[in-house]
């Protein structure tokens, strides 16, 4: 769905933009190649082709600035409007005590591993990966949904930012889209096993709760190949795939990129 088309003068490219133009939604975007693109002032990578894209957070503002300028020196500012979502509740019990009330020991591993997080989606690969139409990792009942207020034993929490998919332990979990895997990691203390694909230019699907890991850092890997299995460690009371993604710090809804899920 082409969500914007403005042209930047009778002789130069339009300004294209397809996408999910809401709170939790990706868009991609083409301009004339050589061009320059600020997202609210913020510089954005752009292919040699002229395609850049870019990723709205969930409590995204209503509006956000779209700067363009040409090889040749002609500017355009675009206001996008960003579509407000409503998020549910979801309260979940049954989580471990030494999940809710860690120790200092794992206090400090978690934080190590959410800068092992970091660092993986940092990267800004020359990947177009992106551009492709998202698969589901797997199939299976929708448990939990992108931007939902999460209540664990009663107690407030973050929102959650994936899109949960019951399954048994050990089921297949494939990569969603082409990528590279940018951290493997077998068991970390909230998320339990870890993968972190990277699409591209700033696009990267994290994959959470696993009971292997089979990828390793570095791999290659396209839809089809099996990355990981289905488990339930860290911060979970049953098994499932929480998968979610990410443009750059801002976390998008991995939901806005899939087909509906198919009925069994």
């Amino acid at each position: 769905m082409i969500v914007c088309l403005a042209c930047l003068s009778a002789t130069v490219t339009a300004l294209e933009l397809t996408g999910n133009m809401q709170q939790g939604g990706l868009v991609i975007g083409r301009v004339e190649p050589g061009s320059t693109v600020l997202l609210d002032q913020q510089p954005v990578k752009v292919s040699e082709q002229g395609v850049f894209v870019i990723g709205f957070g969930r409590d995204a503002k209503a509006s956000a600035e779209l700067a363009v300028a040409t090889a040749s020196g002609e500017k355009m500012a675009k206001t996008l409007a960003i579509v407000p979502r409503e998020y549910n509740i979801q309260r979940v019990e049954g989580i471990a005590k030494t999940i809710m009330s860690p120790s200092e020991a794992s206090i400090k591993r978690s934080r190590e591993e959410a800068a092992q997080v970091r660092k993986a989606r940092a990267q800004l690969l020359d990947r177009m990966d992106f551009m492709v139409e998202f698969q589901w990792p797997l199939l299976g009942p929708i448990t939990g949904v992108y931007g939902s207020q999460r209540f664990y034993n009663g107690e407030p929490n973050r929102p959650h930012y994936g899109v949960d998919v019951a399954a048994p332990i050990g089921t297949p979990v494939s990569t969603p889209a082409p990528g590279v895997v940018t951290l493997a990691h077998q068991d970390m203390f909230y998320s339990g096993g870890t993968i972190i694909i990277d699409h591209g230019y700033g696009v990267s699907s994290t994959m959470i709760h696993l009971s292997k890991v089979i990828a390793k850092v570095g791999d290659e890997v396209v839809p089809g190949d099996i990355v990981a299995e289905v488990g339930a460690g860290g911060r979970a009371t049953g098994p499932h795939l929480d998968w979610r993604m990410n443009w750059m710090k801002q976390r998008i809804d991995p939901q806005l990129l899939v087909p509906p899920m198919p009925e069994k």
